[in-house]
């Protein structure tokens, strides 16, 4: 909801002024003189600001320094007469937006108003357009029932405002799936903002998500917008949801209840209007067995579960998904790359630990290395090439310890390849390098 604050020393001038902003349905707040609205910017968080250039026991220039300080990222409209051009001038000079001659027409006013609002919009658009590009260019695919289960859950959940939490293995596309929720959403055309919370220091993930005031901490030389602030309106994503440290999800759980939050180093209170996703490669469940994560929290974000399935259950989306890959890194050499179908069964035999990001990390590889327009075998990594397989001979095991041994294999096999170098090794199975370090815990890897 869009707050603005009027300040204004005539009684008269400031209702005719107030009235005709909050028929618009904006919350408008009104101060006498400039040191009042300077305590009510202190104390709260305003869009727009609307001041009479010459206002008692705080000027209009003084307090649009003041306002400067404290609040950046507001705008500023000064109310001038005829005689106060200069002044005027002065003050878009030193951060106004905007200036309006007295007397003026309410109308004129108002437009002045959406234009920055609109203006105010775009900006906090410009911070999501990137990831919004790249979802667009890599949309969600699959024939197989399981995504048609999930391609029928977010067309569902999409309009709605319910918290959606999306789970599954790394490299599986929970990304894409939060993408795809935003865009069949009513806030499709306003911001997506989003945060990795397994990528940001503890210290410092407080601050991104809620922004800082300047003097907050040692380095805050100005003030910050907080990942929620700059979703105003629109969604935010909490990517690897789990990672967050347990001291700040009892932060994020008031913010979701109440719908407001304040700066790390502030006491104003933001109001928001957020819609939130959350995703996590973790079992949220036994998190909160282990103490790791706040039972209450997790009531919170799941109230729509939403499960990306692994790749190795939904085999036959292979071929769709690596010629898709492949048409891509074409564009890229120029050149038409095609799958023989002996490439395309050892694609399909394999079990893909990394999911659908190793599978188009290998496209991007053969498109680069292979020597002819024709992908074949021999094109493809290693251990995608001598597959031992079992025949109908062999006696049946349990397909997670199947999966599991064949798993440990590939990142044994990277390892190798990359002569122990972790970093490398990530890259290569299409993994992060914290899922490669789980990993080899997992299976009692050591180097």
């Amino acid at each position: 909801m869009t707050r603005i604050l009027l300040a204004e020393d005539d009684e008269i001038m400031r209702i005719t002024v107030q009235d005709r902003l909050e028929r618009q349905g904006w919350i408008v707040d009104a101060a006498v003189n400039g040191q009042e609205a300077l305590q009510k910017i202190q104390g709260s968080n305003f869009h727009i600001v609307v001041s009479d250039i010459r206002m008692p026991q705080l000027g209009g220039v003084e307090l649009l320094q003041a306002i400067t300080e404290i609040a950046p990222a507001t705008d500023v409209i000064m109310m001038t007469a005829y005689g106060s051009v200069d002044d005027a001038i002065s003050c878009l000079k030193k951060g106004a937006t905007d200036y309006i001659l007295k007397p003026f027409d309410l109308d004129d006013l108002v437009i002045r108003i959406n234009r920055i609002l609109t203006n105010q919009s775009i900006k906090a658009r410009c911070v999501s357009l990137e990831d919004c590009c790249r979802q667009l260019h890599s949309p969600l695919l699959g024939n197989s029932s399981s995504m048609q289960q999930v391609f029928d859950l977010i067309q569902q959940v999409g309009p709605t405002q319910a918290t959606v939490l999306i789970t599954g293995e790394s490299g599986t596309g929970k990304e894409l799936a939060a993408g795809a929720i935003h865009q069949a959403s009513t806030r499709a055309d306003k911001p997506y903002v989003r945060i990795n919370c397994a990528a940001i220091p503890e210290g410092l993930i407080e601050s991104e998500l809620f922004g800082h005031e300047r003097g907050a901490f040692t380095g805050a030389h100005k003030q910050k917008t907080g990942r929620f602030e700059m979703a105003d309106s629109g969604t935010l994503l909490l990517d690897e949801i789990g990672e967050m440290p347990l001291a700040l999800q009892a932060k994020l759980l008031r913010v979701l209840q109440e719908k407001e939050c304040e700066r790390v180093g502030g006491t104003r209170t933001i109001k928001l209007d957020v819609r939130l996703l959350c995703s996590t490669a973790r079992n949220l469940e036994d998190e909160v067995q282990k103490g790791r994560f706040r039972q209450d929290l997790l009531y919170r974000l799941q109230v729509i579960p939403l499960t990306m399935p692994p790749l190795r259950d939904r085999v036959e989306d292979i071929p769709l998904l690596a010629n898709h890959f492949l048409k891509e890194f074409s564009l890229l050499k120029d050149t038409i790359l095609t799958l023989a179908p002996q490439t395309l069964t050892c694609l399909m035999k394999y079990s893909f630990p990394g999911n659908v990001r190793e599978l188009r990390n290998i496209m991007e590889r053969v498109s680069v290395l292979a020597p002819g327009p024709v992908i074949v075998p021999e094109d493809l990594p290693g251990e995608l090439q001598n597959q031992n397989f079992p025949s109908d001979d062999d006696p049946l095991v349990p397909l997670g310890e199947a999966l599991a041994e064949t798993e440990k294999h590939c990142v044994l096999a990277a390892l190798n390849a990359t002569e122990g170098n972790r970093t490398q090794a990530a890259v290569l199975l299409g993994i992060s390098r914290k899922n490669l370090w789980q990993k080899m815990k997992l299976y009692s890897i050591e180097l």
